[in-house]
């Protein structure tokens, strides 16, 4: 499989904490090496949407308010996977799994990343870009305080989500941690660290390169 320009079509995962920058990256690597981005809450939703088993299945506990379990998710993304646009282009699974549980069953399943990318950033800043968050709701993107001030004549529309504080944002990071160490284990040959702390073309850059030389490896 290859991809337009004649790269190797890549399986990838890319992991990081929540505001690690995992979106911004995402967008970017869909923009312009082609692969296709997917995330498991992108995913459920089309699913349910076209009222596909799996969709259904999910639908049936989203609605009870249960969580939906790691067999159904597992289904949704081998499904997704074995897509003809994934199958062409390559894909890049968005934050997951998130457990050594979905890794294990992710590999049962025989999906295996040829890469692993985790966006390391130190919790003091995650948590920075966090709080400084405000949301224009009528055009549904996200500035930041600091880092993406909102021009002056929209600052006053915007709000202050509820979850983005730092006592939320604890405990998120701290779930997160708790899964950390087994996921990075669980694909530790193909995983690469990536310094999330620099600006987002500088980490794209590290991120373009990488791809390269795993393409490279794979071809």
């Amino acid at each position: 499989m290859r991809m337009q320009g004649g790269g190797v079509a890549r399986k990838v995962i890319i992991a990081g904490a929540p505001a690690s920058g995992k979106g911004t990256q995402c967008e970017l690597i869909k923009q312009q090496l082609g692969l296709v981005h997917l995330s498991t809450g992108d995913m459920l939703r089309a699913a349910v949407k076209a009222g596909t088993p799996v969709g259904l299945a999910a639908k049936a506990f989203m609605d009870s308010g249960k969580l939906v379990p790691d067999e159904v998710i597992i289904n949704l993304v081998r499904e997704r996977l074995d897509e003809p646009d994934c199958q062409a282009s390559g894909w890049l699974l968005d934050g997951f799994p998130r457990t050594a549980v979905q890794a294990q069953a992710l590999r049962a399943a025989q999906i295996e990343p040829d890469l692993v990318l985790y966006l390391n950033v130190p919790d003091s800043m995650l948590i920075e870009r966090v709080v400084g968050r405000r949301l224009d709701m009528d055009t549904g993107r996200i500035y930041h305080l600091k880092f993406d001030p909102p021009p002056a004549d929209i600052a006053d529309r915007l709000t202050h989500r509820s979850d983005d504080t730092a006592e939320k944002a604890t405990v998120r990071l701290q779930q997160f941690h708790e899964h950390l160490g087994a996921i990075l284990d669980a694909y530790k040959s193909v995983t690469v660290e990536v310094d999330g702390t620099r600006p987002k073309g500088e980490v794209f850059e590290t991120i373009s390169s990488i791809l390269g030389k795993a393409s490279a490896a794979v071809a």
